[in-house]
């Protein structure tokens, strides 16, 4: 049984905790409405860009169609890009991108393909370099910025693309957190390389007039869409992030205050009961004499 220093101390410990799992909780809550803020609004310019694209895409095909869109005509080199997060203390958010990874991976190799991954963020490189050590490829370290924005989903888009021209891969998948809510961060696998075919037609109805051909337009269009895609999912990820982190603070704050309740009724009782041993012995000794 612990001694009422101990007890003392764990109960000191577990306030200095709860004092720091509150204040980064507050922190998180801060960043949130930011990020969430950043994160709704570069969503309708990528719905609106996607619909251009359907409107280009539906006008072109065959040889013309540039690469990004056409692809490599082949379908057995697969990329994997993973956005994690590059700090932790928020909850099963990572755990869940890598989830999805691993799951995406598996399925394409069971399918005869081969897979590599290219990670942005640190936190989910342990765990997939574990399970799929061979597998890991190139990456982008996000961590060296305060707050990764388009100069950094550029420069990801700039890399895949001179991979895929340089034939390292024929396909590429996006896994990235798409932000719900607080509570809610759901993980996404999109296609990324080569660029998706519209899933209707009725996305290309947009009343646009184009100067050029959409040869040319496409050429243009086709690695700032990448460009968006990436910039969107690190938006995503950093509401993801915050929400994730505020709700798992918020839960550590009051588990931390139910042990605290849990080891002061635990300490109260020791200390009721060393009172009882002393009196008992005082008596005791009292009636001796």
């Amino acid at each position: 049984m612990a001694s009422l220093k101990e007890l003392k101390g764990r109960i000191n410990s577990v306030k200095s905790t709860q004092k720091i799992t509150k204040a980064k909780q507050m922190v998180a809550a801060a960043k949130l409405r930011r990020a969430q803020a950043a994160a709704e609004a570069g969503r309708p310019y990528a719905a609106r860009l996607a619909a251009v694209m359907a409107s280009l895409a539906s006008k072109v095909s065959g040889d013309s169609a540039p690469k990004l869109l056409a692809g490599t005509g082949a379908d057995s080199k697969h990329l994997l890009v993973v956005v994690n997060t590059d700090k932790g203390l928020c909850g099963g958010l990572n755990s869940n991108i890598v989830k999805a990874a691993k799951a995406k991976a598996k399925e394409l190799i069971a399918a005869g393909k081969s897979v590599e991954f290219y990670l942005v963020g640190k936190k989910g490189r342990a765990p997939l370099k574990r399970e799929f050590p061979s597998l890991i490829g190139a990456g982008f370290d996000t961590s060296t910025v305060k707050t990764p924005g388009f100069s950094e989903a550029e420069a990801v888009a700039n890399e895949l693309i001179a991979l895929f021209e340089s034939g390292a891969f024929d396909v590429a998948h996006l896994i990235y957190p798409t932000f719900k809510s607080a509570l809610a961060q759901d993980a996404t696998v999109n296609q990324l390389i080569p660029v998706p075919a519209p899933a209707q037609s009725a996305a290309a109805e947009a009343v646009v007039e184009y100067e050029s051909g959409e040869e040319e337009i496409l050429e243009e269009l086709l690695p700032r869409y990448l460009r968006t895609q990436l910039f969107g999912a690190l938006l995503e990820r950093e509401a993801s992030e915050q929400g994730a982190s505020m709700t798992a603070m918020d839960n550590a704050t009051r588990n931390a205050g139910e042990l605290i309740q849990k080891l002061t009724i635990q300490y109260n009782r020791s200390r009721q009961a060393a009172i009882t041993t002393e009196l008992i012995e005082i008596i005791a000794g009292a009636e001796a004499l």
